[in-house]
């Protein structure tokens, strides 16, 4: 009997054509340590599909339910007789078992057998797998062993105490994993779909794209003395750049650009022969700054360089993208298969250690690459050992350099030391002479305030920027201003907030007197330029952001920042950073200079030590079979808050797409990103679902049910409490 993997209408593809085809495209993926346990998780992770049972489904579409994933689970343990080959075995038992649901956890050899979903707990299930298997199917077909696992186990032992030896297994786990699924699902693409298999593959090409950038750099006129001081600080960025070291620190000014020196020096690195860099990836923490830095890029890219946006707002089907480009960024967002991607720090740090396919697909295409972590300080603090211990992992093992960006850089390097796999990091800018050119503004400390007074002294000035902590205090300062006045916050749709900005950005480049009030969303990679930025108390790196938005381009001999405090009780993180800010302000700290942020940073840490040291996966870890991959993974996301998107009715544009979605072309929800609010679930939504303020479409899409309930310049108002978000 013939046994079959998948089938089309003209044509089958048996088992073992499948097995080995993911063997080999799950190897060729693989770094050489890992290579011989990237064929062997191929040749065993179908092997269930060798079952009369699956046939009968996939030949004559039987119901009855059979799990073929664990089927090479449990095969390839009874392989495994001596204790170290069982330990090994359980990282290819796990990438096999969850194949097709993602990594489980562990669990304990006690797990009743069908009581949930954990790897002890799938081995058990012998009642779906043994006596079920034609075993002459395979065994003459495919020569089943255990892979060597001399280098990886070498690797292990050199771990310094039992949580690396953990964190270290489960990175192994996780990238096996990547090159398993990835070769699965292109194997299966390449024989169901062939002709999707030809629409897949970006190219570029970084000589013009290099050549480009050195054009525009040279381009530029140093008539100034901060310009001059610019360029000073990026030909040291540059030169220092050429280091060995995988982890690199570039810590520069606001305004010193920082976008395009990064980029130059990612370029350097992926010509220069002593690196062998093939892939540049841009890490960034909002939407709003990938979009500016794609803008910035795009010109210079051209035609050569496609730049792939994987974001919730990028629509693939933009005007200006040839449909058959379009098509092919589509799919590179599935497995970062190319050149060039601008991405989210959620999108990024999922593709380390999440728990499920479509997150850890795209790790193994990280290899070989510079990585750019962008406003590298709005790393979460709860989250920084998993993070800096990928980037450990990345540089150690994937052939990958990281440059650490930021305007108000953490000293990072006690955590380097802990997390970060043995790299110390190499600083880029070393003599900071230069600094003073950039110090535009002064930082003046008004005490508590009341909103009222806030907006009188706003409107002194002939531009202000009033930065708030909530989106309620926003919409209430925005009451307060007279005149020309403007507001931002995430209330708005992004569709709305940039329209709102093109407006402001008209308005001061003509000189007009403008007030603006905004969440925390515009100081970060919002290029703005105002006399004088009224900042809440918050965190330092907030209020030092926000002097970035203060005489940005110089043009006056001083800007002026006011800090100012209210009554509002912010929430919980918010509170804390400010407490610090307070107490320096207290004892007279100058809070623009590098020490002022070195002691933040410091006591922010000292801080959270305890929960930045308590957040690793070997935590509630017994031994490798115990490894909690998805309860870790699912208490562990950057956004903290689950949020439903809610769609704002209210344009011609918006019918059309609800329209399209209620035909099922579900490939609108991208665009209708644009023109929704991101609600917390268990808040406001909750209760605007229960009162009728929003409706469900039954496409999976949410719509406010009164359009009147949002305004364009305020945004969406529910009349419900709302929450403290940006």
């Amino acid at each position: 009997m013939e046994y079959y993997a998948h089938t089309r209408e003209d044509k089958n593809q048996t088992v073992s054509e499948h097995l080995h085809g993911v063997a080999d495209m799950a190897a060729g993926f693989s770094i050489e340590m890992l290579r011989d346990e990237a064929y062997i998780a191929g040749l065993f992770h179908d092997l269930g599909k060798y079952a009369l049972a699956f046939q009968d489904r996939l030949l004559r579409g039987s119901k009855e339910a059979y799990e073929h994933s664990a089927c090479g689970a449990i095969e390839i343990g009874k392989l495994a007789q001596d204790p170290a080959a069982r330990q090994m075995t359980y990282m290819l038992q796990y990438c096999i078992a969850g194949h097709h649901t993602g990594l489980p956890d562990g669990g304990t050899p006690a797990d009743i057998p069908d009581g949930d979903n954990t790897l002890h707990s799938r081995l058990k299930r012998q009642k779906n797998y043994t006596g079920r298997c034609d075993y002459s199917g395979y065994t003459q077909q495919i020569s089943l062993r255990l892979p060597d696992y001399r280098d990886v186990l070498a690797e292990l032992m050199s771990c310094r105490d039992k949580t690396e030896l953990i964190e270290r297994y489960a990175f192994f786990t996780r990238y096996l994993f990547s090159c398993l699924t990835d070769a699965d699902f292109l194997n299966t693409e390449s024989f169901c779909d062939p002709e999707r298999e030809r629409e897949r593959g970006l190219q570029g090409d970084f000589h013009a794209l290099e050549q480009a950038l050195t054009q525009k750099m040279n381009s530029f006129v140093c008539d100034t003395p901060l310009k001059q001081a610019r360029g000073r600080l990026q030909q040291q960025a540059l030169h220092n750049s050429q280091s060995s070291d995988p982890v690199s620190i570039l810590n520069m000014p606001t305004g010193s650009g920082k976008t395009l020196c990064s980029l130059q020096i990612a370029l350097q690195k992926c010509r220069m022969q002593k690196h062998e860099k093939k892939r540049i990836i841009y890490v960034i923490p909002y939407t709003s700054i990938i979009e500016q830095t794609a803008d910035t890029f795009a010109p210079l890219c051209g035609e050569h360089t496609p730049i792939l946006q994987h974001h919730s707002n990028f629509c693939f089907d933009s005007e200006g993208i040839p449909d058959k480009t379009s098509q092919k960024l589509k799919l590179s967002t599935e497995n970062w298969d190319a050149p060039l991607i601008i991405t989210t720090s959620v999108q990024f740090f999922q593709s380390l250690f999440h728990y499920k396919s479509s997150g850890l697909r795209k790790l193994h295409n990280i290899a070989d690459s510079v990585i750019i972590l962008d406003e590298v300080h709005l790393l979460p603090v709860d989250m920084l050992q998993p993070c800096l211990r990928g980037i450990g992992y990345l540089t150690r093992y994937l052939n990958c350099e990281c440059v650490f960006l930021s305007a108000t850089m953490p000293d990072y390097k006690p955590l380097f030391r802990q997390y970060l796999n043995g790299q110390q990091g190499v600083d880029l800018i070393t003599q900071k002479d230069d600094f003073s050119f950039f110090q535009k503004c002064r930082y003046t400390n008004l005490g508590e305030q009341d909103p009222e007074h806030v907006a009188e002294l706003a409107a002194k000035h002939r531009s202000s920027l009033i930065i708030v902590n909530s989106r309620r205090t926003a919409r209430r300062m925005y009451q307060l201003l007279s005149g020309k006045k403007y507001h931002l916050s995430t209330y708005m749709t992004p569709h709305d907030r940039s329209e709102t900005i093109r407006k402001i950005r008209s308005a001061l480049e003509q000189d007009e007197p403008v007030s603006v009030v905004s969440t925390s969303l515009v100081e970060a990679g919002v290029d703005l330029d105002f006399e004088a930025v009224f900042r809440q108390l918050a965190g330092l790196d907030n209020i030092l952001q926000s002097g970035g938005r203060c005489n940005r381009e110089g043009k006056r001999p001083m800007g002026d920042v006011y800090i100012f405090r209210t009554q509002d009780k912010p929430q919980r993180d918010i509170r804390i950073r400010a407490s610090i800010v307070q107490d320096l302000l207290d004892h007279g700290a100058d809070l623009s200079t590098g020490a002022c942020v070195e002691e933040y940073y410091r006591r922010l840490f000292d801080f959270n030590a305890q929960l930045i040291q308590e957040n690793s996966i070997a935590r509630n870890a017994v031994g490798f079979d115990s490894i909690p991959f998805r309860s870790y993974a699912q208490a562990n996301q950057f956004i903290k808050e689950e949020t439903v998107a809610v769609v704002i009715d209210k344009w011609e544009r918006t019918a059309q797409l609800l329209e399209q979605l209620s035909n099922g072309d579900k490939c609108v929800r991208r665009e209708l990103q644009q023109y929704s609010v991101a609600l917390r679930v268990y808040g406001e939504f909750d209760q605007a679902l229960k009162q009728g303020l929003i409706r469900d479409t039954g496409c999976g899409v949410y719509v406010l049910s009164n359009p009147d309930n949002y305004d364009p310049e305020t945004g969406l108002d529910l009349g419900i409490q709302p929450i403290y978000m940006a």
